[in-house]
């Protein structure tokens, strides 16, 4: 009899010990859903760098009396040029006597100056470009790289002034008009 009472003694604490246990259990299951895993040790990035401020605008001198009469003498407008590419010139809203021309993406401020030739030379304010502008063509050169950008780009007064060359006779030379005789060449005197 000893051993019956044992049984339901033991039955019991074991119930008893898993229900405490279960309950338990469950008082941790929904404390652990509800708790926020524990936070990764934020990983360490690099220092940002500072953005890189726009560089800073130096005002440009005053245009002087040589510059303002270069730049009136500028064709200012859209230039036709080599392999379907076009150049776009227009005054600097912001300096009288400067030039702004258009490449591409790129835009240039120029400062005109006259050639002893005649030509006449926008030379960017940075030193990076040179457009040159003749009679019958204008080019854009990278005076840093030493080469040219574009070539034979027209503007329409240019295209009329070669027109213009084309109807007239050709000059003689030693600066005689068409149709007037060559001056006389002394003969050799003899000794």
């Amino acid at each position: 009899m000893h051993n019956f009472l044992k049984r339901p003694l033991v039955l019991s604490l074991s119930l008893a010990w898993l229900t405490c246990f279960a309950l338990g259990a469950q008082a941790q299951a929904p404390a652990q859903a509800s708790a926020k895993p524990a936070a990764k040790p934020a990983a360490k990035r690099p220092a940002a760098k500072p953005a890189p401020k726009p560089p800073v605008e130096v005002p440009l001198p005053p245009a002087e009396g040589e510059q303002n009469a270069a730049a009136s003498m500028t064709h200012f407008g859209d230039y036709q040029c080599e392999l379907n590419q076009s150049v776009q010139i227009t005054m600097n809203p912001k300096y009288d006597g400067y030039i702004d021309v258009a490449f591409g993406k790129e835009r240039y401020t120029m400062k005109p100056v006259l050639s002893s030739t005649g030509a006449l030379r926008l030379e960017d304010v940075k030193g990076q470009t040179l457009l040159l502008q003749i009679a019958y063509k204008s080019m854009l050169m990278d005076v840093k790289a030493g080469r040219r950008l574009v070539d034979e780009c027209v503007h329409e007064k240019q295209m009329l002034a070669k027109k213009a060359a084309e109807n007239q006779p050709a000059q003689a030379l030693m600066g005689n008009s068409p149709g007037q005789p060559a001056p006389a060449v002394a003969a050799p005197v003899p000794n």
